[in-house]
């Protein structure tokens, strides 16, 4: 892929506590420039990313229960629902780790398709933070995530102990198949790295530092 390609599949996050409103329309005059896939942001500057990118292709992302997925189902149905009615494009939910880890695949598919279905029509990105799991954990989830009606497995939060790995990405492309996005976030830090993940199956890139990895610099930023 050339420069261009590559970052099509980017969604280019802010993410954070510390988040500013004067940070976030800077992503999103970055996003913009640079056609990014999407910004990827707080759930309280959904309004503002959909305000800013207003007459662009760039599409407006958040996250649901984001970074530990251990909200109450029916919270993060409520932030859906919130995120589509503020103008959000795409969510990024994250599941229940210690549900999933604990063999409670029925309550973390229930889980995820309550979310699918608060947000009709957008698409929903189920982040199974691979760090903490084993490799059979690893297939199960998104095993669960395809079951459930989901339009992506990702890999991480950004805020966990690890982030995405070619060997995870090769893994998770041949559990869901061809049918299901892949999304490669935490820790693509070039562009290198960037076209290493996607020739692994990744067909979206999570980072914060997208502007970095099209202009072809190397950089130190978790997410």
């Amino acid at each position: 892929m050339n420069k261009e390609e590559i970052a099509k599949t980017i969604d280019h996050t802010l993410l954070g506590a510390e988040v500013t409103a004067a940070e976030v329309k800077e992503k999103c005059e970055e996003a913009k420039k640079y056609n990014f896939a999407s910004v990827c942001t707080n759930p309280d500057q959904v309004a503002l990313v959909k305000k800013e990118l207003a007459g662009s292709e760039v599409k407006v992302c958040t996250v649901i229960g984001f970074p530990l997925g251990v909200n109450l189902t029916e919270i993060k149905v409520k932030e859906a629902e919130a995120a589509v009615k503020a103008g959000a494009d795409e969510l990024d939910m994250v599941i229940k780790i210690g549900a999933l880890k604990a063999g409670n695949y029925e309550q973390v598919q229930k889980d995820i398709e309550a979310v699918v279905k608060a947000a009709p029509s957008k698409i929903v990105k189920v982040i199974i933070e691979t760090c903490y799991l084993t490799e059979a954990e690893k297939i199960k989830a998104c095993k669960i995530a395809k079951a459930a009606g989901a339009d992506f497995v990702k890999t991480s939060t950004g805020f966990g102990s690890g982030g995405a790995t070619i060997e995870d990405i090769v893994l998770m492309r041949k559990t869901v198949g061809e049918q299901m996005g892949v999304k490669a976030s935490g820790g693509v830090h070039s562009l290198e790295e960037a076209q290493a993940m996607i020739d692994a199956g990744a067909t979206r890139i999570g980072a914060s530092s997208g502007v970095q990895i099209i202009e072809g610099q190397v950089t130190d930023q978790s997410y």
